[in-house]
């Protein structure tokens, strides 16, 4: 099987060390130049646009220069954006940039069908029907799609007939309260992950210790809290296979002036992980999925919660595609009328437990560097 590559910044030496060693792909470049030091090693570019991590503009001019390198995907894309489109609308920004058709077909198409050696209809005679058929070469709507000659799509609308599913989920954690979220302030500095809208890779800051932000501690010293006039709000991730206790950390970037959010898709383990302002609001939100055995949550200042449930496994819905978007559009404007400012909270949100993407994340076991590939300290003097 070809092996695919999640290596963000490599570039030069290491990223021919990382190719040589059998890796085809990368999906995860965020600038042309790291883009064309892989391309040069023999590698695969997949142009990544999902909903928090966008790539597309980036990486576009690849459409001219390397034509038979390049592959489309989204990686992680909410529903509320799939009902507008998928690689399709891939495929017409690329014709709206200067690309052919034909390469922009082939890239979403032919490319990776060949590179995966997909058992797919490649148009030959004697091939299966595997065919999308579009409106027109400017806007790529689709009009119908046929798998193995069978008709499965409409005009926007599925033929294929709903199958009920099994729910399995390992889910063993149980309802945290406020004193467990707690975090002793251990330093004057805090050293906390910085996130970047529209990218998967944070960056890291030392951000000074506000006194008038801490409360008094039951023994010697004091809790830090969140302080939302600078941005600082509290990480959480709990593990939720086997009971344990909480990791905290310290997160600029997602803007929320109160409440909280909170999700069991948390990449890659898919630990509960959450982030707000009142430790009350943080574990309102976190006790909601313990409650409907995983999904997506939210507490506001009043203290309600609301959830879409994610029932497989905490990370997938039973519910029709159309209606798990509505909900989810839901939950999004309610985050951003806490004050979220980034495009896609609740995805963003997912990836800072991914610790193989640098700088700065946050696993259930604590803080981790994904530079230097190890724990860090969350204070320092």
């Amino acid at each position: 099987k070809p092996v695919d590559g999640h290596a963000p910044g490599l570039r030069g030496e290491l990223a021919a060390r990382y190719a040589a060693a059998g890796i085809s792909t990368d999906h995860e470049c965020v600038s042309l130049e790291e883009a064309l030091d892989k391309l040069a090693c023999g590698m695969k570019i997949l142009i990544r646009e999902g909903s928090a991590a966008r790539n597309f503009e980036a990486l576009i001019p690849l459409i001219l220069s390397h034509p038979g390198q390049i592959m489309f995907c989204s990686d992680d894309k909410h529903p509320n954006d799939l009902v507008h489109g998928h690689i399709n609308q891939l495929i017409a920004r690329a014709v709206a940039f200067g690309g052919s058709v034909m390469d922009a077909v082939r890239a979403a198409s032919l490319n990776p069908a060949q590179h995966y050696r997909l058992p797919v209809g490649l148009l030959r005679a004697g091939d299966p029907a595997d065919v999308v058929v579009v409106r027109d070469l400017k806007d790529f709507e689709v009009t119908g799609t046929w798998i193995d000659g069978v008709r499965v799509s409409a005009n926007g609308k599925s033929l294929l007939q709903r199958r009920p599913s099994a729910t399995p989920n390992q889910f063993a954690a149980k309802p945290v309260n406020v004193d467990q979220l707690r975090v002793l302030q251990e330093g004057s500095r805090i050293n906390t992950i910085v996130v970047h809208d529209g990218q998967i890779v944070t960056g890291q800051e030392w951000v000074e210790a506000n006194p008038e932000t801490t409360e008094v501690a039951a023994g010697p010293g004091k809790w830090q809290l969140a302080d939302p006039s600078r941005d600082l709000l509290k990480l959480v991730v709990l593990n939720r296979y086997k009971k344990a206790d909480p990791a905290m950390a310290f997160v600029k970037g997602f803007g929320l002036k109160t409440g909280a959010i909170a999700s069991t898709v948390a990449h890659d383990s898919h630990n509960i992980i959450a982030v707000g302002v009142e430790d009350a609001n943080i574990t309102a939100a976190i006790n909601a999925l313990m409650e409907s055995g995983g999904g997506i949550s939210l507490a506001n200042s009043h203290g309600k919660t609301a959830i879409l449930p994610l029932s497989i496994a905490g990370l997938m819905s039973t519910e029709d595609g159309w209606e798990v978007a509505r909900l989810y559009e839901i939950l999004d404007a309610e985050a951003k009328k806490l004050g979220a400012t980034l495009a896609a909270p609740y995805m963003s949100l997912s990836f800072l437990a991914l610790l193989v993407i640098p700088k700065l994340k946050l696993s259930d076991l604590g803080l981790f560097d994904g530079e230097a590939f190890r724990f860090c300290d969350l204070f320092k003097q």
